[in-house]
């Protein structure tokens, strides 16, 4: 029998050139898997994340663009300048209707990336009236209704609103990707998928390996003295990283005298309040905006510690994509936390760091000072980090994964409707 060709459509919100969040997964799966022999498309928007504004030189009405060979499709929507609750639910809405209304053509498999939720739901409805024998695939990188909950952000009709739309999308899909086994868990509990129809297929490193460092030199260009402990924590500044916390232990680290400096690198809806935090008062806190690849790299590898920081009470919603680049660094990793929460099994899994409370800058600050009084122990918990991004986080595996899932879905789909 002939293989069926491998056309995969692909929709998601985020998309390189964004380099945080979501965007690097989407786009190195959609490449790897041209290199893999699908003919991919993805339908997606123009670049805007962190920074919730479009990225100078795209928001045309609609553009396409060859990256990585993929045929990419983008559309102009509604970008909220700052992504509360309902001007991001619109925003997600005036995507999904752009999508809909865009021309699809004859795929044999359709990816739907979410987050976003709402887009994903309308583009499910219009394949269930134009393309309903073809697979679609749900690749679920955060979990939306319990986000929505463990961050406050959504009143009691809002959360249930979501869980429904959220619970019919993963039901009706042909197989619910997630990318860890405790997300398989709750997609299986709580929406009541079928376990035969859910798989895992873990996030990865989307670095390549990191070059050599001059640490000295990357410290002294960024203000950094020798004897100072520098911690620092990249990606979004938005509500779920609490990152309030952080400059509040700076200002406590300033009090006390203590030599830790912490260093927010990135950008995100709540930077400007953060900064405002910081200027108030005297902190050790220092900004940076996001960094291209290379000085991306040279700071998490001449860092001291790498921060993960979580609002209180987020748990399940998400594995933050940074702790694959801070692995892939070797530096010990610091998780301000829930103890039981997703983060910090990933970190004891990993055994590449400490987890203190989240919300407590105090805990913070003696987290740090744990990790400093034996530097040995903590370049093994780098160490550790690096091993484990390079077996159980490996792209290529993940890649293979996902190509081999959807070429299996396309051949049954074949079999049961030939052409």
């Amino acid at each position: 029998m002939q293989q069926p060709p491998l056309r995969t459509l692909v929709f998601g919100l985020n998309y390189p050139p964004e380099t945080t969040g979501i965007s690097p997964y989407t786009g190195a799966m959609a490449g790897g898997l041209a290199r893999r022999g699908h003919e991919v498309r993805a339908i997606t928007a123009h670049p805007h994340y962190p920074d919730w504004k479009i990225t100078s030189g795209y928001g045309q009405w609609s553009r396409s663009e060859q990256i990585d060979g993929v045929s990419v499709s983008r559309l102009r929507h509604f970008v909220p300048s700052q992504p509360s609750p309902l001007p991001r639910a619109l925003s997600e809405v005036t995507f999904g209707i752009r999508q809909i209304l865009a021309r699809w053509g004859r795929p044999a498999a359709i990816v739907a990336v979410s987050p976003a939720l709402l887009s994903s739901a309308l583009v499910r409805l219009r394949s269930r009236l134009t393309h309903r024998s073809t697979p679609f695939v749900v690749w679920v990188q955060d979990l939306y209704g319990i986000g929505i909950s463990e961050t406050g952000q959504g009143g009691g009709l809002a959360a249930r609103v979501i869980q429904k739309v959220e619970g019919w999308l993963l039901r009706s899909a042909s197989t619910v990707v997630v990318i860890h086994d405790r997300f398989a868990e709750r997609v299986h509990d709580d929406f009541a998928v079928p376990r035969e129809r859910i798989a895992v297929v873990r996030n990865w490193t989307h670095l390549p390996p990191l070059p050599p460092v001059d640490v000295p030199t990357v410290r002294a260009a960024r203000g950094w003295a020798d004897d100072e402990v520098v911690v620092v924590h990249t990606g979004n500044m938005g509500v779920k990283q609490g990152l309030q916390h952080v400059v509040d232990a700076g200002r406590l680290a300033h009090d006390r005298g203590a030599h830790v400096r912490f260093v927010l690198v990135g950008n995100g809806s709540q930077r400007d309040e953060l900064q405002q935090r910081a200027d108030a008062q005297p902190t050790t806190t220092q900004f940076l905006p996001p960094l291209g690849d290379r000085d991306f790299t040279d700071i998490l590898q001449a860092a001291d510690v790498l921060l993960v920081n979580e609002l209180p009470g987020v748990a399940e919603m998400a594995v933050p994509s940074k702790l694959t680049s801070y692995f892939a660094a070797g530096r010990p990793v610091l998780a301000a936390t829930d103890s039981t929460g997703i983060t910090a099994q990933e970190v004891r899994a990993a055994d590449a760091g400490l987890v203190v409370s989240a919300g407590d800058p105090s805990a913070l600050l003696d987290g740090v000072s744990a990790l400093m009084a034996d530097r040995a122990a903590a370049d093994r918990l780098g160490q550790n980090g690096k091993r484990y991004r390079e077996t159980v986080l490996d792209e290529t595996f993940a890649i293979d994964r996902f190509d081999s899932l959807l070429a299996d879905l396309i051949a049954t789909a074949a079999e049961k409707h030939p052409a």
